[in-house]
Order: structure tokens, then sequence, then C-alpha cells
């Protein structure tokens, strides 16, 4: 009796990883190096009854190229061949429905040979679910087949290795970016972040260029051709002839590297603020020469209401402070520094926006609508007052915009067209007695209302209780005007009473305004408060209010 070599018998025997009947994989092939396969993926495309891979019409896939010695002879395969990559298309529904109408062939063909209880290994390049054509069908046929995902390493950390140094440390931010994105969104986004990897490059090279010249970043930049395949290329952004470069080259902008020592301590000028993105200012010698902080309103949305001295003002500063969505309505330029930070940390924005004027920057701290209007002036203010004569000789200048509240009751009409109170129903700052107190004194006097921060996730329940209040005060046919989104594509308007008035349907993209008891609504539904007092005439209110 002679006995087999036991490998013989255990290649002969199913393995736990063998690909089963009827099951559907999406496996990464790793970024080029076909040394880079996973064990697990190897063992899959040897014993798929299909292996399947896209490419483009005009060239072999890579994919099946890095797992080529891993498909057997006998397996069938099913090239995916895109209709377009990047040229152009006759199809009715341009690039976009040429693609739809190819990843729905490519489903009904995996449907097929899957319902005849065939295993389909569909090969990604990197892994199947980051920027992989594989998950289209993934997620057409993941409730009607099982299927399993099994990840591959990325194309981002090839570059990275090859780039050869920390891409991110402790707290740094890492932002992946398609270099599709138009020039001002990536060289914001690029200006927002500690590090960055930027994809799909070819003929958008020099627009990622030109967003990484804005940003400040150009001379961190490097550029990746081929991560772990022969032939691979690093060089600085900055030397790369656009014409050479290949949709699938990469660049990586490495974080910088702010470690005292070797043990990763922050160094003195790297102090993130509790819950933000903030860093302190660098320190200059008490000689330096000051510079000044400009409070920015940039108004309740769209750019056309900044006004011409913000814009002036925007175009100067060497630095921009501010909560993260106003900092994003900046456009970024070459010499511009950005400060993000989070929704509730004021004052301390303000005492950075201080610390860098008193180093010698012209800053703009900016905030939505008007900067004195519940927004950032009176942060910066306060800042300055709670460190006594530090930035005594530090100049404030507070630049106006166009108040939420006034943008809103233009919307409605004129609903604040006589004297009027806005009033901030958040308790973050003062207790909710408080502002109910004022909430009743304002109805007593007769004043229009401008709820601003009238319900959130936090605080739902507070609106229900403005309105009862009100309703004790003012009784349930007062006009009540809520306005969504002002300014904005998805802006609404909703007319109707306090009575009728719901504030589940309010969050914190709307601003609720309650009318004067003169208040009118028209025919044609717009709303006004009278000039004058005395002798009103009934408000008229539609009978179906209007929905946002």
């Amino acid at each position: 009796m002679s006995a087999e070599h036991p490998a013989a018998e255990t290649a002969r025997r199913p393995a736990p990883d063998d690909a089963r009947p009827g099951h559907l994989y999406g496996v990464g092939v790793g970024p080029g190096d076909p040394g880079l396969i996973t064990l697990r993926t190897a063992r899959l495309v040897a014993t798929a009854d299909v292996v399947a891979y896209h490419r483009a019409a005009h060239r072999p896939s890579t994919a099946r190229r890095i797992a080529a010695a891993h498909i057997r002879v006998d397996t069938i395969e099913e090239p995916l061949v895109y209709p377009v990559t990047t040229g152009t298309t006759d199809h009715p529904g341009g690039y976009y429905g040429a693609l739809a109408e190819f990843y729905t062939e490519c489903e009904q063909r995996f449907r097929d040979h899957l319902t005849a209880g065939r295993s389909v290994v569909c090969l990604a390049e990197g892994d199947p679910l980051f920027y992989g054509s594989f998950m289209y069908v993934h997620d057409a046929l993941r409730d009607e087949f099982p299927t399993t995902v099994v990840p591959g390493i990325t194309a981002m950390a090839a570059a990275s290795a090859a780039v050869g140094t920390g891409l991110s440390r402790h707290e740094d931010v890492v932002t992946v970016l398609p270099g599709t994105l138009p020039l001002p969104e990536l060289a914001r986004r690029l200006a927002d972040t500690d590090a960055a990897v930027v994809m799909k490059l070819g003929r958008t090279f020099a627009t990622v260029r030109e967003a990484l010249r804005q940003a400040g970043l150009l001379e961190r930049a490097v550029y990746v051709e081929n991560a772990s395949r022969p032939g691979q290329r690093v060089l600085p952004v900055a030397e790369v002839d656009p014409g050479t470069v290949p949709y699938m080259a990469i660049i990586v902008v490495p974080g910088v590297d702010v470690r005292a020592d070797a043990a990763g301590r922050a160094g003195a000028n790297h102090v993130p603020l509790q819950g933000s993105r903030v860093t302190s200012a660098p320190q200059q010698p008490e000689s330096a020469k000051r510079g000044i902080v400009h409070v920015v309103g940039l108004g309740p949305g769209p750019g056309r209401w900044l006004s011409p001295e913000a814009n002036a003002v925007l175009a100067e500063v060497d630095d921009v402070v501010g909560y993260a969505p106003y900092v994003a309505r900046v456009p970024q330029r070459e010499g511009l520094t950005r400060h993000v930070s989070g929704n509730t940390v004021e004052v301390d924005r303000g005492r950075l926006a201080l610390d860098l004027a008193r180093a010698g920057r012209r800053v703009g701290v900016v905030s939505g609508g008007d900067a004195g209007v519940f927004g950032m002036a009176a942060a910066v203010f306060e800042a300055a007052e709670d460190a006594g004569e530090a930035y005594a000789d530090v100049p404030v200048n507070v630049v106006p915009g166009i108040t939420a509240a006034h943008a809103a009751a233009a919307l409605a009409g004129a609903v604040l067209g006589a004297d009027h109170a806005l009033i901030s129903l958040s308790d973050r700052l003062k207790p909710w007695s408080v502002v109910a107190d004022r909430l009743r004194a304002c109805a007593r006097a007769d004043l229009a209302m401008a709820l601003y921060n009238p319900r959130s996730a936090s605080r739902p329940h507070q609106l229900h209780d403005a309105r009862a209040a009100l309703l004790e005060e003012l009784g349930p046919d007062r006009v009540v005007v809520v306005a969504r989104h002002v300014g904005r594509a998805e802006q609404g308007l909703w007319v109707g009473t306090l009575g009728s008035f719901d504030p589940e349907r309010v969050d914190m993209g709307c601003l609720v305004m309650v009318g004067a008891a003169g208040t009118r609504v028209t025919r044609a539904g717009r709303v006004w408060t009278p000039r004058f007092v005395g002798n009103a005439a009934a408000p008229r209110v539609p009978r179906a209010p209007s929905g946002c």
C-alpha cells in the first residue's frame, strides 16, 4: 500500500475558503504587484467557476493581469468591457446613462451564472468597495444571492508606501478626494485637511495642481504613478508634465511632521482645542507688527448676498477662522490659511483670531448672516475682554451682513416691517426661563418676532414650550411664518397661524416668525406688518396654509 503525500489529498478536498456554488464574490487584487494579493483572494480565484473583470475597450484588464497566476485554464472568464471611460458617448443618457445600462447588463450576466449554480468571483483593482465598479453589481444582487466581499490593498496605500513618509499622525485628518471635483471645491477641501490623497487624475491633473497651489500645499504634494508596479514613478507634483499623467496616477499630500521628538509628543505650536481643529497661533516677538481682526457676516446663504466690502476683506486676509460650514463658503486662494472648528467654541475661535492678529496677521472671522446678530462679533469682543489688556492694541473691525431674519422676512414679504424682536430659543448661554420671559414680554408689547435656533435634536421640546407660552399671550389666530433654507435651492415657506403651527415640522434650517397684531396676509399669500399702530384691520390668513 503506497501512501500519497498529505498535500495531494488536501488539494482534492474542498477547503473552507473555496468558492461556493451560486455565491458571488467581490475580491480586491491589490494595487498592481501580484505579490500583494491576499491568500483569501488567491484561493477564491483558483477555485471559482467564473472569473469576471472590468476593462477598457482599448487595453487588457489590469485586475486580470494581477491575478493571472491563480486563474485555472478551465475557468469561465467574463470580460466586462466599459462602453466609455474618459471619452465621449452618444448614449441618450450621456456618460452616466451609458454606465447605468452597462452595469445592468453586468448584473444580468452575473445573475445567469449564479442562477445556474456557478460561483462568480469578480476581480477589482485595489479594494472592491473603494471607487470600485464591483459595488454597483453588488448593490443590485446582494439581496438576491449570497455575497462576500474580500478586501484588498488599495492603490492609496501603495502610493503612500511609495512616498515613504508618514501620511498621518495622531489626530491628523486624512481626506481622499477625486480629482474630478471643481477647482474651488477641491482647493477648499485640500486647505481644510491635514493630509490628503487625490485620485482620478489624467486630464484633471492641471486643475488638481492649481488647487494644490491655491491651498498652499504644492510643495508638500508628491506624484505617484504605477504604485507597486513596474515603471513606478515618484516625484514632486510641481515637476510633473501634465501631458504624461494617466488616470490611475495618485497624488499624496502627507501631513506635516510637527512632532517634537521620536516619541510622538506634539510640539508647542500644535495645540488643538478640545472638540475642534483650530490650532494655536504662532508665537511672535512682542515687537512684531500688529495685525487686525475683521469679523465678517457672510449672509444667510447664497454668494450673491455677500457684500462688496465683505468680499474685499476676505480677498485680502491671511487667515480665515470660523465654524467649518462658514469657512467652507470662503473660496480658497494662494496664501490663505484656514482654521476650522466645531459649533460651540466661539470664544476659543475669537481668542485664536486675536492671537493671530497680535502676531501681525490679517484675520477674517466668518459668521453666518450678520456677525453682530447671534454671531461671532460678540464672541471676539468677549475673548478680548476676558484677557484683560492682552489684546488692547488689536483692532477689531465688524463687517455687516444680511441677517437670516431679514432675508426670511423678505421671502415672505415684509413680516418685520415695523417694530420687531430677534430672539434665540437656544438655552446654551441663558436659562430657558429667561427665554420664556422674553417671549412673553415681546408678545405683550405687540412686537413681531423672529425666532432663531428654533429646534435642535438636543432640545426638541423647547419650540413646543415657546408655542404654548405664545398661545397663552396671543391666542391661536396670530400669523406665523416658517422659512426654511432661505436663499438656497431647497428654500421653502409656510404661512399659517399659531394654532395650526406644528413645531415638529421645524429644524435648525428654519427660522420662525410670529407676527404682530396688525400683521396681514394678502390674497397672494404675502405677509406684511404695517408701519402704523392703531385701528389695524384684522389679519387675513389663508384657510389652507401653504407648505414648505
